[in-house]
Parts: C-alpha cells; structure tokens; sequence
C-alpha cells in the first residue's frame, strides 16, 4: 500500500500493523471479538486503520503521548502509549526486530568460524534463515529501479544477480557443515511447508531465487530438494502460477537458461538410474519424480513460447535421450494411450516433445512412417489374399507406384494420385521413368521429387509469387491454375517427408507454421517480404505525435493485379480507419494476416489437404515450424571436412590411398556451386538432411575401369564409383564432366 511499517503484532488469527507516517494502526484478520477496533466484528482481508480516540491525528504523537508499542494476542488487540518525553524516538525501525535475511553480513558471520562442527548459535540462525519462507522472500530484495516496493505481477521485487552471489558465497566446499545444515533445513522444513495458495505476492519471490542455490545442482540433493521442490511449485494455484509465469517471462536469458538446465539434468539423473534398473516397488515413486520435473521444463517452455522465446526452442533439447530411452517403443506407447488411456501414469516422453532434438524427432517420424506402410502393406496383403478365393474383391499393389515420362511429369503423376485413395499414400512410393531401366531403391525417387517441384514452382504456372528480396516464394492469390494442382503440392511435399526424401521447396517458415496450425507474426512477414516487414516495425515503434500526418495510412493494402492496382481493405470500412498510435498493432496483425491467412485461404487449405492426406497424424505435433521445415528441405549447413570424415570406403580405397587423397585435393578446391552439383550428383539433392553431413552416408568404391572412364554415382545409395586416377588434373576433368551431367537413370 506504499506505506512504511515500523512495528507489526500478531494475534490468534488477526494482525496489527503500525505506519508512522500517518500515526495509525491497521488491523486484519478475524474481528469476530471486536479485535480489529474497526466498531464491528466484520472481519476484514485487507489493512483498515483502528477507530480510536488516541490515534486520531495524523502522528505518530497524541495528546497522550505516542505509541511506544503495539501488542496482540489470541483474539485481543493492545497499544502501548508514553509521553514523548520519556522515551526514545519509536518512528524509525527497530533494528532488533527486523526479519533475520540472507545478507553479506550474515554469511561472513558465518562463514568466520573455525572448520568442523558449526556452533549451536550459528546453527539455529542457518536454521531460522532457510527453514523461513518469509526470511528468504525478504532477502535479495532489489534497492534499483524497480525497487521492491514496486513488486507486482509484473515485477518481482528481487535481485537475481545478488541471489546467485550470495547462495554461491554461503555454499562452498571449505564450509561443507554449513551446507548440510542449509540442505536440511531445507528438506526437513522450508519445501514441506510451502503453501500452495500463498497469501501475498511477495511470498513467491523464492521460487524464483532458491533454484539459484548451488545445492539444488548437486546430484545428491536432486530427490530430497529439487525435485520437491518442483512438485510445490506445480501444485500452486492458477493465480501465483500466472504471476510466477509472468515473472520469469522477465528473466534475462541465461538466467532462465540456468532454470531449464537444472531441471534437465534432473531428468537425465532419473532416466540413467531407470537404465541402470528400478525395483517394481520403487517404480511409481521414480514415474512421480519423472513426470514432476518434465511438467516444470514444459511450464518453462511455454512461459518461453509465450514472451517470444526467451531462450530458442533447442535449449530445451535433451541430447542423451536417444541412449537413454528406446524412442520407438516410447512412440508406440504413446500412441496407444492416446486410443486407450491407460490407469498406471507410466510416463511417455513423446507427451513432452520439446525435450527431444532433431535426430529423436528423426526416429520418431521414422517410426511412426514404418508403422503406417506396414499398415498399408499388410491390409493389400489382406485384400490380395481375399481376391483369390473372392472375385469380386479386387487385388492391388503393395506399394504406390508412379509411371511417369520426363516431359509430362506433372500431369502423370497428377493422373495417378487422383485415382489412388488416401491408404494407397501410406504405402511405399516407387518411382518409374518411362524408357529409363533403373530399379527405383531410392535414386529415381530423389529425382522425382526434384524434378516434379521444379516444374510445379515454375513461374509460368503463376501459382506462386517469387520474392526477389528474400528469394521466396508464397501463393499467388491471382493465379489461373486449378485448386487441384495446390492440393498435389500438399501430397508431394507430404509424400516427400513420408519416403525421407529433400525436397526444393522455397517457402518461408510460416507455411510450416500454418501446417501445424500456428499463427504467423510480424517476423514471418520480415522473412517474406522484408522490405514491407521492415517498414510496418517502424511504424510500430515510431514515438512521436504525428504518425498519421507522416505514414497517411489506412486500413487498406494495395496490390497489383496484371498492371492494374487494386485497393483492398484490411477491415470493414478500413478505407475510412486512419492508422494511429491506439491501432496501429491492429494495422499490423491485420496486414499480416492477409498476407498469409486471408488473401490465400482457398489454396493453402487445398494444400494443407493434401499434405495431411499423407502426412497427417500425430506424429506433427511433436515437430517445431523450423524443425518441419528442415525435415522437408533440409538445410544448407555445409560442412565439407565433416563430410570427408563420415565417408566409408569399400575394397581397395582408404583414407590415405593415393587415389582418395588426390580426390579430396581436387574436391576441396572446388567453388560451392560445383560442390552443391556434386552432391545432387551423388544423393539427388544438393541440400544436407536435418541430421547433418554425416548422415549422408556416402560410399566410395573403385572401378575396374581405365583413367579415361567417368565416376558413376548410384544416387540410389548414396555410393561412388571412383576410377583410379594417378593425376588431380584428370581427377577433376573427369568430376566435372561428371556432375555436369547427372539427369537420367541407366543401368551399366
């Protein structure tokens, strides 16, 4: 309330709270007895100043004297008043009342004593500070602005940088007495008596400081403090929950980093103690210790999603899972109970799919792609196996199969996917050029794909609009095309990630949001269109008063429509709506939204069709924009010398054999686009799978042949077949005439 208070009194269940500045006492709690000396018996949940002759002025001085003390007890209230003559000046603090913290002072106090048993007078006072929630709320209090009077949802009154300072100067391993004592003070009294409905805001100001004690990062303390300590927290209310939420939301990243760290560690401690093995007694203690420190990492999470990432996504990523749990079987599991919930609370990590990284999310797709071919495998199996004994059931093909000719690629495969059903899309995709004699085991169908997108994002379709500034493409609300061919994009692209296989597909990261029904931003907008992007932020953070006279905006957007400009409006009668300083975040959201949403609201729902025909399902949910996004493209994070390493070898090469090392000579030499040609040579695409260069795989073997044959790539799997060649000159004449003509599939 802003007021300073200088004596306080506590009776059965109502308070006496004395402020010198106006001369009053307030008084709250029960007043059932009379005791809050308000003339009534109402009790009362906040201050309200006592209705007494003697504290009527507003001083701390009366007629009578002033008050030299304030006393309460079971349900009666007292003042004790002296002249002012007869003693000393009571408006100011006393000094040997106040609430005992965690300070410089102390801890050097305490750190002075000689090593070995702590003496009882320090020990009561380590004690009394970390088994008070009150004596660790009111430490480390800010005094800059804001300053702890200030406290409020949105500011929590404490400093964390003089928290971190002083928990690492009282925890030090000369004073390890001092430690044990915090440690049991705070599993034996602080973390049980935390309530979970505190009575002021201030009283949640140490879930925020106590994680910055070093004992909560100690391995031996994870059970009896850390994880304890995370079940109070999560069984908060929603109202402290919100205000904790909004407070971290403030923290400076590498605080918050250091949150998310202690509570991943947490989980790998538990997981590597489940591998190792667990008695089936103890196995529903481990899955409450599990899920409690996995619903605290997915609280950080979403407080972290919520204030626009205050540390980016893969911070969250728990890198040792792939060796600690088997994924797959962890996929399964979840999908099951999600079709039949189960009664045990076994946890299943895919609930928490921020935890895992790239390579798990990998496996998880894998897995879940498997089971779905399977699916489909088996049920043609079925109807193949039905067909014979009954005519009337038609058999069919176990896998898609595409037959298609180079120079109607989009119209074959057109032809083909609009007579398939959605479970034919589940099978596995094999991919036959007409008069080309290659088997497809994974090359031909790289190339489809390569090949097929090429042609579809042509410019001559006009199906999508090209970005020169960003180099991206995004719909083109004026197109002529029929809303199928955005629906066999939506396939393609979902087959595409379905059979494994990159594709060239040059959206910015907000389709891959729209697919996972996330909203576009602003910052969608800056990667689309920058220079657009660029000016609606300032716009935006424009200060001063004359934004309509300098921007002459409105609610309306202009586009061109084959040489004739078009006013389009943003809202109803936004021609009419000049933008302001109130409505200017409105202008934005709104030009975002039509932009991505609105302008293209038929053809992207074409396009979502059909790429949830394939790649629907759960399995998305667990995926990141960016994430998806690499798993459709790849990306272009080129690391060339990590390629050489992961490269295998077959008969007579190895790494130092003369031809090989006379190959990476001439490789490494190579400009970029001529390294990018060789790896579409080589894989099919020139672009590097989520999983980085060495998942490529790739194989170099010898060849019988003489010096004057070329390399032969069999994309199919990822393997070169490379000449003996005795000189860098020939090496890299033969290369280049090799990668320069990679289209086309023949058997030797």
């Amino acid at each position: 309330m802003g007021n300073v208070v200088t004596q306080i009194a506590c009776g059965r269940q109502h308070t006496l709270a004395f402020t010198p500045s106006s001369g009053k006492i307030f008084s709250f709690g029960l007043g059932g007895n009379g005791q809050l000396g308000t003339n009534s018996t109402s009790n009362r949940k906040s201050p309200y100043p006592l209705k007494h002759p003697y504290v009527a002025f507003k001083s701390p001085y009366t007629d009578i004297g002033c008050v030299k003390g304030i006393y309460a007890g079971g349900d009666q209230s007292f003042a004790h008043y002296c002249t002012a003559n007869s003693i000393d000046d009571v408006t100011t603090q006393d000094p040997h009342r106040k609430l005992c913290t965690l300070n410089e002072e102390i801890i050097q106090k305490w750190l002075s004593h000689s090593p070995g048993r702590l003496p009882v007078e320090i020990s009561n006072e380590i004690d009394l500070v970390f088994s008070s929630a009150s004596c660790l709320n009111g430490s480390f209090l800010s005094t800059s602005h804001p300053d702890h009077y200030c406290t409020s949802s949105k500011c929590s009154g404490v400093d964390m940088n003089i928290a971190r300072v002083l928990f690492h100067r009282v925890v030090q391993p000369d004073h390890p007495e001092i430690a044990q004592q915090i440690a049991a003070s705070l599993e034996k009294n602080l973390i049980p008596q935390l309530n979970n409905s505190p009575p002021d805001i201030e009283a949640l100001r140490l879930y925020l400081t106590l994680p910055e004690c070093p004992l909560f990062s100690d391995h031996n303390n994870f059970v009896t403090i850390a994880i304890p300590f995370a079940k109070s927290l999560l069984s908060l209310t929603e109202a402290p929950r919100k205000v904790l939420g909004m407070w971290w939301s403030r923290f400076e990243p590498l605080v918050f980093q250091r949150l998310v760290e202690l509570y991943k560690e947490v989980v790998v401690y538990l997981l590597k103690i489940n591998k190792v093995g667990i008695p089936s007694t103890e196995q529903r203690v481990f899955t409450s210790y599990l899920d409690t420190s996995l619903r605290l990492l997915e609280i950080l999470h979403k407080v972290s999603d919520r204030a626009g990432h205050i540390i980016q996504y893969d911070k969250f990523y728990i890198h040792e899972l792939d060796d600690l749990i088997d994924i797959r079987r962890d996929y399964v599991t979840w999908i099951q109970r999600q079709m039949y919930p189960p009664g045990d609370g076994m946890v299943t990590l895919c609930r928490y799919p921020f935890v895992f990284d790239a390579q798990a999310k990998t496996t998880l797709l894998q897995t879940d792609a498997v089971i779905q071919m399977q699916m489909a495998v088996d049920q043609a199996q079925l109807q193949n196996l039905s067909s014979m004994f009954m005519p009337a059931v038609e058999s069919v093909n176990p896998c898609l199969i595409l037959i298609v000719r180079r120079e109607n690629i989009v119209g074959d495969t057109m032809e083909v996917l609009r007579k398939s059903k959605n479970v034919d899309y589940k099978k596995p995709l094999k991919v036959i050029f007409v008069g080309e004699e290659a088997v497809d085991a994974g090359g031909v169908r790289k190339e489809f794909f390569l090949l097929i997108m090429k042609e579809l994002l042509d410019p001559r379709y006009g199906m999508f609009r090209y970005y020169e500034e960003s180099r991206l493409i995004w719909f083109s609300n004026k197109t002529f095309e029929e809303h199928d061919l955005f629906n066999l994009i939506g396939v393609i692209c979902g087959l595409a990630i379905y059979n494994f296989t990159i594709v060239e597909l040059s959206f910015p990261v907000a389709l891959y949001k729209k697919l996972l029904k996330k909203k576009p931003t602003l910052d969608d907008l800056k990667e689309l269109m920058p220079d657009v992007g660029r000016s609606l932020q300032h716009l935006l953070d424009y200060t001063e008063d004359d934004l309509e006279e300098v921007f002459c905006l409105n609610f309306t957007i202009t586009e061109d429509n084959y040489g004739v400009t078009e006013v389009l409006e943003l809202v109803p009668n936004g021609e009419d709506i000049s933008v302001n300083k109130s409505n200017r975040q409105d202008f934005a959201d709104a030009y975002v939204d039509y932009v991505f949403n609105t302008s293209v609201a038929p053809l992207f729902k074409c396009f979502y069709a059909g790429f949830h025909k394939v790649c629907g399902g759960k399995v998305l949910e667990l995926f990141q924009p960016n994430e998806l996004q690499a798993m459709v493209i790849g990306n272009t994070n080129y690391d060339w010398v990590e390629l050489e390493k992961s490269v295998e070898y077959k008969g007579e090469y190895w790494a130092d054999h003369p031809t090989i090392k006379l190959f990476w000579e001439v490789f490494h030499y190579l400009p970029l686009e001529k390294k990018k040609l060789f790896l579409l040579f080589l894989t099919g695409s020139d672009r590097i799978p989520i999983l980085g260069m060495k998942s490529l795989q790739i194989v170099i073997q010898p060849t019988s042949g003489g010096e004057h044959y070329l390399p032969v790539a069999h994309t199919c799997f990822n393997l070169l077949d490379l000449p003996k060649y005795t000189s860098a000159e020939t090496l890299r004449e033969k290369l280049l005439q090799a990668i320069e003509y990679n289209q086309g599939f023949f058997l030797a």
